[in-house]
């Protein structure tokens, strides 16, 4: 296992005035045996920056260090770390056993260690008695544990996942968020995990970077990203559904833009006048999407509250110890 530190790390793409720079001074450590989550919209620059400390991308300024050593100029199979990918990156031709023992085969790791490693792998990821069929045969959940097995087998520093659930259905990504939760658990190695979906973000890091236009954003845990979000787009991202951000609410001075999640709001006579306009039940709880003013606005309620319809007019109260304010300028967190 090994902490992982990124010196403000810059990429760019050409040279000169064409130069198109994708990634803005990034610097963070992740300490040893971390989860990290990187998270954000596409072409944020998160797959770039994961693409760096795998060696996949040639850093253009700044420093990566894994370990104690700084390795910009050092060769991805030299950096002591493996690559979970989105599209698993099996070859099917060969059985599940010989996929997740190849790059030890490779180094030339002796039959026995081999077959040790591969065996311990398949127990913790329940794949033993899949070792001896093709990928094809496998489900995509079932393909990303050989996957994962693969890069669990050379026992590296550091564990690097590139969108390795996009490809699954919501029920199988539920389920190998819990099998990746659990594998780090039982092995603690450094882990550093790229999405795009907040809510694999949330449920699975220790801490979060957030990333925007290439630049990081925030770097928390998820409940600090979540109770105290750094700019408005962590507030507009971070969260289903996301916080309201309101500049013309009654209240709201001039420059600042008020934010509150659904949530935090409720039902209450004395409250801001609201036109519904629609109304999504969701068991036992409900979204009410309606309008202060000219801006749009989303209640969570639950079941206990008055069920609206479209063309209501109900008095909505936010909790006042929830307000966010934010500069409406730099959108930057103010309060």
């Amino acid at each position: 296992m090994a902490a992982i530190s990124l010196r403000n790390v810059i990429k760019r793409y050409g040279h000169g005035a064409k130069a198109n720079q994708v990634i803005h001074g990034v610097s963070a450590d992740v300490k040893d045996g971390e989860f990290v989550v990187i998270v954000g919209p596409s072409g944020c620059g998160k797959s770039t920056l994961l693409r760096m400390v795998a060696g996949l991308e040639e850093i253009s300024a700044g420093e990566i260090a894994i370990g104690n050593r700084v390795v910009n100029d050092i060769e991805p199979a030299r950096r002591d770390i493996a690559m979970v990918f989105q599209n698993y990156a099996l070859y099917p031709h060969m059985s599940n056993f010989d996929n997740m023992a190849y790059g030890l085969k490779i180094a030339k790791v002796p039959k026995e260690e081999i077959k040790a490693r591969v065996d311990k792998a398949a127990k913790i990821l329940e794949l033993g008695h899949l070792l001896d069929r093709k990928p094809r045969e496998l489900s995509g959940g079932q393909r990303q544990r050989v996957a994962m097995g693969r890069a669990i087998v050379r026992q590296p520093q550091v564990f690097l996942f590139d969108e390795p659930l996009s490809n699954l259905d919501a029920k199988l990504r539920a389920q190998t968020r819990l099998e990746i939760q659990k594998l780090h658990r039982e092995l603690g190695i450094t882990s550093l995990f790229v999405t795009h979906d907040q809510v694999e973000a949330m449920t699975l890091a220790q801490r979060i970077i957030v990333m925007n236009a290439g630049v990081m954003d925030q770097f928390g845990t998820p409940e600090e990203v979540y109770a105290r979000p750094a700019t408005t787009f962590v507030a507009s991202f971070i969260g289903s559904p996301p916080m309201n951000l309101l500049k013309h609410a009654p209240g709201v001075r001039p420059g600042m833009i008020l934010g509150i999640r659904p949530e935090h709001l409720t039902l209450d006579a004395s409250g801001w006048s609201v036109q519904v306009e629609y109304v999504e039940l969701l068991g036992a709880e409900r979204l009410i999407y309606g309008r202060v003013g000219d801006e749009q606005l989303v209640v969570r309620a639950d079941e206990s509250q008055p069920a609206p319809v479209a063309g209501d007019t109900v008095k909505i109260a936010a909790r006042q110890d929830k307000l966010h304010w934010f500069d409406a300028g730099s959108g930057k967190r103010a309060a």
